[in-house]
């Protein structure tokens, strides 16, 4: 896991989105509530941005919210690589919020998941 260096809100628009990423160096973001703690509200990719841009939408007018998915899928702090990577591949997600009460911890991805395992395989 790694924390989640930038966060975009739900009214932000897609362009917001793609300089977040652009800045941090990430390929995604966590979709947060406005308040504090800011609770997660989902994922938001660099492939969310890609699909946006081949339909020829426009960045400056798309919200976030009009591309979050109805279901938000998180982990908690203590959750097993082998249970997260599981998860991941049954929903097939690309990324995972790691989430505790009161909010958003970290992020992990495939990368993360593989560096993990194999990690763990060495002697």
């Amino acid at each position: 896991m790694r924390p989640a260096t930038m966060t975009v809100e739900l009214r932000a628009h897609l362009a917001a989105a793609a300089y977040l990423m652009s800045m941090s160096g990430d390929s995604a973001l966590v979709v947060t509530t406005d308040g504090s703690p800011r609770a997660p509200l989902g994922v938001i990719t660099d492939w969310d941005i890609t699909q946006a841009v081949a339909r020829g939408e426009d960045l400056e007018a798309v919200r976030i919210s009009d591309l979050l998915p109805r279901q938000t899928v998180t982990v908690r702090p203590g959750t097993s690589v082998d249970e997260a990577t599981r998860l991941m591949l049954e929903m097939g997600l690309h990324h995972l919020v790691v989430a505790s009460d009161p909010g958003v911890v970290g992020i992990v991805d495939t990368m993360d998941m593989c560096r993990a395992l194999i990690g763990s395989a060495q002697p």
